[in-house]
C-alpha cells in the first residue's frame, strides 16, 4: 500500500477534487473512513474544542497535537493530513514539528503564517508575519521532508484577512515555488478570487469550507471546475456532534427517551469489539 504519504501523493495526482471531512479524534477519523471517503485533515479547530474545550487561539500545544494524531493515524489505514499551526516557534520548531508528525503517521502537515498566538481562519484579530518569516517556516519545513521525514507539506497563507488578496497570492507562488506539496489560501472572499488563485498558482490546492465562514461554500462539482484538488470541511462534523449531544442531554434532562441512538450493536462493531473477540480466541487456552 505505500506509506501515508505516499498513498497521499497518489490522490494528489489523479486530477480530480477530493472531499474531505476533518476529524478530531480516532473515533470520528474511522467513521469518516468507514464511510468512503480516501482521506481526512486532523482539525485544529476540532481538537481543541474536543480535547480540551477551549477556542482554537493557539493554547493547545505541539505535544497535544501530536499525541492526539498519533492515536488517530493508528485507528485509520488512509491518509490523515494534520493541522501543525505555525510549526510551534521559529522555523527550527517547524522543523521539529514537521519530524514529529511524520514519526506520528501523518501523511501531511500544514504550516501556517499567522503570528503566535494564531487563531481560527475564519475569525477576526489575526495576524500574520513577514513574507520572509513565512518563507522561512515552509522553506523548514520543507528540508525536514528533503532530509528524510517521509511525510508531505502544505503551506498555508491566512495574509488575505490583513495584507489583501494580492499579498495572499504572492505567498502562495512563493511557497509552491519551494517546494510545498499543497497550498492552502485561506478565507478568499468571492468566487473570482478562488478562480484566479487556482489559474496562477501551480500544483494541489485546497478549499476550506467553514459553514457560515468567510470562503463562498461551492459545491464540489464548482470546486473541481475551478482547480481545486481538496475540499476541507472542518467543523461540519463537530459541529453536527455538538448539536445531537446538546439534544439528548435536553432530552434526558426532560426525563423523556432520546431518539436516534445507534443500535448496541452496531456501536460496538465501529469500536472494534467483534475483531477483538475474534483475536482473542487465537490466544485462548486450550
Amino acid at each position: 500500500m505505500g506509506t501515508p504519504s505516499q498513498r497521499l501523493r497518489e490522490l494528489l495526482e489523479m486530477g480530480r477534487l477530493h472531499v474531505m471531512p476533518c476529524c478530531f479524534d480516532a473515533l470520528s477519523a474511522r467513521l469518516i473512513e468507514r464511510a468512503g471517503f480516501e482521506l481526512t485533515f486532523m482539525s485544529g479547530f476540532a481538537v481543541s474544542a474536543a480535547r480540551l474545550a477551549l477556542p482554537d487561539t493557539g493554547l493547545i500545544s505541539y505535544g497535544e497535537m501530536v499525541d492526539q494524531g498519533r492515536s488517530i493515524c493508528e485507528a485509520v489505514a488512509f491518509p490523515v493530513i494534520g493541522d501543525a499551526d505555525t510549526g510551534y516557534g521559529n522555523a527550527l520548531n517547524a522543523k521539529r514539528t514537521v519530524r514529529g508528525y511524520a514519526a506520528a503517521g501523518f501523511a501531511c502537515a500544514m504550516i501556517e503564517d499567522q503570528l503566535a498566538p494564531k487563531r481560527c481562519g475564519h475569525t477576526r484579530g489575526k495576524a500574520v508575519v513577514s513574507r520572509e518569516e513565512a518563507l522561512a517556516r515552509v522553506r523548514a519545513a520543507v528540508d525536514a521532508r528533503e532530509e528524510g521525514a517521509e511525510i508531505l507539506v502544505m503551506a498555508r497563507t491566512d495574509a488575505r484577512h490583513e495584507l489583501g488578496f494580492d499579498e495572499a497570492l504572492e505567498r502562495c507562488k512563493a511557497f509552491a515555488d519551494l517546494g510545498a506539496d499543497i497550498t492552502f489560501f485561506e478565507a478568499p472572499h468571492s468566487e473570482a478570487e478562488m478562480e484566479r488563485l487556482c489559474r496562477e498558482v501551480p500544483g494541489p490546492k485546497m478549499a476550506n469550507m467553514v459553514e457560515q465562514g468567510d470562503t463562498p461554500l461551492l459545491a464540489p462539482e464548482r470546486l473541481e471546475a475551478l482547480g481545486y484538488t481538496i475540499a476541507a470541511y472542518p467543523l461540519t462534523l463537530l459541529s453536527v456532534a455538538v448539536r445531537a449531544m446538546n439534544q439528548a442531554l435536553a432530552d434526558l434532562a426532560q426525563g423523556n427517551s432520546v431518539d436516534g441512538l445507534l443500535d448496541f450493536a452496531e456501536l460496538r462493531e465501529i469500536v472494534g469489539f467483534p475483531e477483538y473477540d475474534r483475536e482473542q480466541e487465537r490466544y485462548r487456552p486450550d
